[in-house]
């Protein structure tokens, strides 16, 4: 999400992202990742229970989608950062609009199963 910062916020859009770490650990995330937007940390995993976010488990690193996954990001130069509190927990995209309007949804499947930055900046008005 920051290298496609700036084309959020040209459609007046605010980024943040939520984490299951200690502050230390979000600090340290934002220090190696370079991202300058809000870290929010839910250590008790209350908002990804609210939105029923699946978690994984052994076998999912055994799935063709998850190796083809990991082998677009080792190309596209990301990294395996340190294994958070929860490393089964998958994560979410959501764009939220004012009025609490929820404009766009999507949960993880599996490791890797993330929106395109190209979805969450066509949901935006």
């Amino acid at each position: 999400m920051r290298e496609h910062e700036q084309a959020f916020r040209g459609k007046g859009a605010t980024l943040a992202a939520i984490g299951l770490g200690d502050p230390i650990y979000a600090r340290e995330f934002q220090k190696e990742t370079g991202i300058t937007f809000p870290l929010l940390i839910d250590e008790q995993r209350q908002a990804y229970r609210a939105a029923e976010l699946k978690s994984a488990n052994l076998l999912h690193l055994l799935r063709g989608d998850n190796s083809e996954a990991r082998k677009r990001a080792h190309e596209a130069g990301h990294h395996q950062h340190k294994l958070g509190k929860n490393p089964f927990q998958l994560g979410g995209s959501f764009v939220f609009g004012p009025g609490n309007v929820d404009l766009f949804s999507h949960a993880s499947e599996t490791f890797g199963d993330n929106a395109s930055t190209a979805a969450l900046l066509a949901a935006l008005p």
